[in-house]
């Protein structure tokens, strides 16, 4: 049986009352938290991933304000391990690789924020440093996005990383799917 880990990334205020509002999907926060809770009871561990800016006039993200703090929701849940990152990646410049190897886990499930960044790019550093990878469809998120390339919408944002994702990353699954595979293989 593989050993899996869950990483929770960057559910942070920042996403519900801060500059980066998340949009889609609605229930992202809820399925994140039922993610969080079902690991628990599986006794898998949880790793509370948090992002910070390291420009000391950062818009968003900046330590110590009410933004960057966790969500309550999550705060407030048990987890083994708070990671401390500054770039998108999860394992760049963490001791996420070497915690989880310590425990010979061997696969991570990705749920948190936003879809096309933070939890893109810790799905992919993952599949390229060997470990099996799952991709929570509803329990990540994302915001519509306008910059100098162009403009998309959230919805459009997210499928476009789940359709990626799919393709050779991780294996795309719905909250209640990984759930359920979770009570199969561990009870």
């Amino acid at each position: 049986m593989m050993k899996e880990a869950l990483l929770v990334i960057d559910v942070q205020n920042e996403y519900f009352s801060g500059n980066l509002p998340i949009t889609y999907p609605k229930a992202s926060l809820i399925n994140i938290l039922q993610a969080m809770d079902a690991a628990c009871a599986a006794e898998i561990p949880v790793i509370v991933i948090r992002h910070t800016s390291t420009a000391p006039d950062a818009p968003s993200f900046r330590s110590g304000t009410p933004a960057w703090e966790l969500h309550p929701e999550v705060k407030r849940r048990p987890y083994d391990l708070l990671v401390e990152k500054a770039l998108p990646g999860s394992f760049t410049d963490t001791g996420l690789d070497a915690w989880l190897r310590a425990r010979s886990v061997c696969s991570v499930t990705i749920s948190g924020y936003m879809s096309q960044m933070c939890c893109d790019s810790t799905a992919r550093q993952a599949f390229h440093n060997g470990y099996g990878v799952k991709f929570l469809s509803d329990a990540t998120g994302t915001l519509s996005v306008t910059n100098r390339a162009g403009t998309i919408s959230d919805a459009d944002l997210h499928r476009a990383v789940l359709v990626t994702q799919q393709m050779r990353f991780s294996q795309v699954m719905t909250t209640a799917d990984w759930v359920q595979s979770l009570e199969l293989a561990y009870r």
